[in-house]
C-alpha cells in the first residue's frame, strides 16, 4: 500500500504558532460590556483583540 500524505491542518498550525509567539490573558468584564467592546471595535474597524491591545498600549505609553 502506498503511503498517504499527511493532510495539512490549518487550525492546528495556527494554534501552534499562537502558542509559540503569544501569551494569552483571560479578560473578565461586567455583563453587557463585551457587547459594547465588540461594537466599539467594529466602529474603529478593528477586531476585539486589536482594540483591546491598542487600548493597553496607549495606557502603557507604548503605542
Amino acid at each position: 500500500m502506498p503511503k498517504t500524505k499527511k493532510e495539512f491542518n490549518q487550525f492546528q498550525y495556527q494554534n501552534n504558532f499562537i502558542n509559540e509567539k503569544y501569551d494569552r490573558i483571560n479578560l473578565t468584564v461586567p455583563k453587557g460590556e463585551k457587547a459594547v467592546i465588540k461594537e466599539k471595535a467594529a466602529e474603529a474597524g478593528e477586531s476585539v483583540n486589536e482594540y483591546i491591545n491598542q487600548a493597553i498600549k496607549q495606557r502603557m505609553g507604548t503605542s
